[in-house]
């Protein structure tokens, strides 16, 4: 059996992992992983060396090249221990590539991932999946796209956790102070559903072509459900704009990059308006400002600490945007058939990182 020996970047960054003898009895194994805390909680598939191998030969990268440091106990990923860690997960090996680059994602500077990994917010990393890649895997970007029933969905989102816990250290109570976490710390990962999108797909937004596969990294703090009914694109922008208005707020307290899932329905009524997304980001920007009296007085002090240089001088009555800039809201469309969307309000001192998917030994 593999074992990655570099839970705390023991380890120097080309070293192979460890390995070692254990029982073949499953019980055995997962009992072993609770207690050197190397699961999230769940069951494991045992990472032995024949699984880890058969994963490895679906990049074209060497086991032992260095990938990233992961916050906040900046141990070494190699691309042997993604893969060992998509192992424990349940991954199957075609998912690789995506993990690898995912990695290199959460450990961009703009991620923040130290300050993702450490807080005491129940921030959890989304990954999203775009191109021709996520059809090929079955990632699901439709019904139920961030619930239950989707293998890629659920063992992706879940390796990366482990690869933030194992390779990076962040165990609860330790280095991960979260004040209560959320259940996307288990697994957070869906496509966006580009057929019913009736704008630009989002790798395509952020600069790639349309035939290209990328995985964009996201600090999320959760979801909240927007069920309207309304034909209206004006009534649909406003619903929607003031469930984004909340005060206790790490994006209005900072000047955050709040993330919208449009159902299709909602995104086709917004479309049918006349609406581009560059102009929904404008109006939905405007519309989500909020009085800064709203904000408790610890937290207006906060606002002040953090966004005076862009704001200037902050009174009770100046209306804080939710972002710095309309561009910042972000927007994809996934989900199936009804009236609903998801606002997924963010860490605030993080931005979205987006890799393109590469180094697969079967083309992407």
């Amino acid at each position: 059996m593999s074992e990655d020996n570099t839970m705390a970047g023991r380890a120097p960054a080309a070293a192979r992992a460890a390995r070692f003898e254990a029982s073949d009895d499953l019980d055995a194994i997962n009992q072993l992983y609770r207690e050197r805390r190397w699961s999230d909680g769940l069951p494991v598939v045992p990472p032995t060396v024949e699984r880890v191998e058969r994963m490895l030969r679906h990049t074209r990268r060497a086991p032992e090249e260095f990938v990233a440091r992961v916050a906040p106990g900046f141990g070494a990923a190699t691309v042997e221990r993604i893969a060992i860690n998509a192992v424990l997960a349940g991954c199957d090996p075609e998912y690789l590539p995506v993990l690898i680059a995912a990695t290199e994602a959460t450990a961009d500077p703009e991620f923040n991932l130290q300050g993702i990994q450490a807080t005491t917010n129940p921030v959890a990393v989304w990954l999203i999946v775009n191109g021709p890649l996520a059809r090929r895997l079955n990632v699901n970007g439709t019904c139920n796209c961030l619930g239950q029933g989707a293998w890629a969905n659920a063992t992706i989102g879940r390796a990366l956790r482990l690869i933030l816990q194992n390779i990076g250290g962040a165990l609860p109570g330790d280095m991960d102070r979260a004040t209560h976490g959320q259940p996307g710390k288990y697994t957070f990962c869906c496509a966006e559903n580009e057929d019913a999108n009736p704008w630009e797909p989002l790798h395509v937004e952020r600069g790639y072509a349309a035939d290209r596969s990328t995985v964009t990294v996201v600090g999320a703090e959760g979801t909240m459900n927007m069920n309207s009914h309304t034909k209206n694109a004006g009534e649909l922008v406003r619903v929607i704009a003031e469930t984004m208005i909340h005060p206790p707020s790490n994006e209005y307290t900072h000047g955050g990059e709040p993330w919208l899932m449009l159902g299709p329905e909602h995104a086709e009524i917004l479309r049918r308006g006349g609406l581009s997304k560059s102009e929904l980001k404008r109006r939905l920007w405007e519309e989500s400002r909020m009085p800064a009296s709203r904000m408790s007085g610890k937290e207006l002090q906060r606002v002040r600490d953090s966004r005076a240089h862009e704001l200037g001088e902050i009174t009770p009555d100046t209306l804080l945007p939710i972002s710095p800039r309309p561009q910042d809201i972000m927007i994809v469309v996934a989900g199936g058939p009804g009236t609903h969307s998801v606002y997924i309000p963010c860490f605030g001192n993080s931005r979205a990182v987006t890799r393109e998917v590469t180094g697969a030994a079967i083309p992407v």
